[in-house]
């Protein structure tokens, strides 16, 4: 295949796979989705989305316990992973790889799957995998900080499990954490004694529009670590286009 580079161009994306449940069997890539980000506005330049038909049909369930879930069905008539290869090929090599746990996971499954029809691999000029960015940086203050935990956290809907859906929805999550961090770096001393007052904050349901507590997400005595460690941050994304894109995005949200 052609090798292509692009500077500092994003490419967030995500697998949906079958979950082996027979010792043994192995992961198989479901459907493909991804969307390349321009790094200095952080806007959508180009999207793709396949659903890929498994060798062995049998691992894609007939039903689904999501309602927007994959189903055997819905790939039966999908092309092959090898139908696609060119076309993921293109869309990941060379650029920043970006998405929530791709490190332990979709980074894995695509060089398995490229090496399974004797193919290389595509290569990443970076990787930004925002679970181990917002869990250093953001706290845990979302609790387990899968997506479905961080989307509830700011209102952002249910995650579908569906590839170009999660994404989309990797990016939004972002922009909302670097916002919030931007802010809490703005004026630490005056919101950490403010925050740390009580340990209950007020919220407004947004479908009933009723008030309600909900406990703090970060326990008392953090927050002056977690500056720290957005002031770091900030330093950090000084020297890195892609980082300092998100802090320029939640500046402009500002004005």
């Amino acid at each position: 295949m052609e090798i292509q580079t692009f500077t500092n161009e994003i490419v967030f994306f995500d697998l949906e796979t079958n979950v082996p449940n027979k010792t043994g069997q192995h992961f198989h890539i479901l459907e493909f989705g991804a969307i390349v980000v321009c790094p200095r506005t952080l806007e959508e330049v180009e999207s793709f989305t396949t659903l890929i038909q498994p060798k062995d049909l049998s691992v894609a369930s007939l039903r689904s316990s999501r309602s927007d879930g994959i189903t055997r069905a819905k790939v039966t008539d999908a092309p092959c992973f090898e139908d696609v290869a060119e076309k993921i090929y293109g869309l990941l090599n060379g650029r920043i790889w970006a998405g929530h746990n791709i490190r332990r996971f979709d980074c894995v499954r695509i060089k398995e799957a490229f090496a399974e029809i004797g193919k290389a691999a595509p290569e990443p000029s970076g990787i930004i995998d925002s679970l181990g960015l917002l869990s250093d940086k953001f706290g845990k203050r979302a609790g387990d900080m899968k997506m479905a935990s961080l989307a509830a956290y700011f209102g952002l809907g249910v995650q579908k499990h569906r590839s170009l859906d999660d994404v989309r929805m990797n990016l939004e999550v972002l922009k909302h954490c670097a916002t919030v961090l931007f802010l809490e770096s703005t004026l630490p001393n005056q919101l950490e004694g403010k925050w740390q007052s009580s340990s209950k904050i007020m919220t407004r349901s947004r479908s009933s529009n009723q008030t309600a507590q909900r406990a703090m997400p970060y326990s008392k005595g953090s927050l002056g670590k977690m500056t720290q460690n957005v002031k770091n941050l900030l330093s950090k994304a000084q020297g890195n286009q892609a980082l300092q894109s998100l802090f320029n995005h939640s500046h402009s949200l500002l004005r």
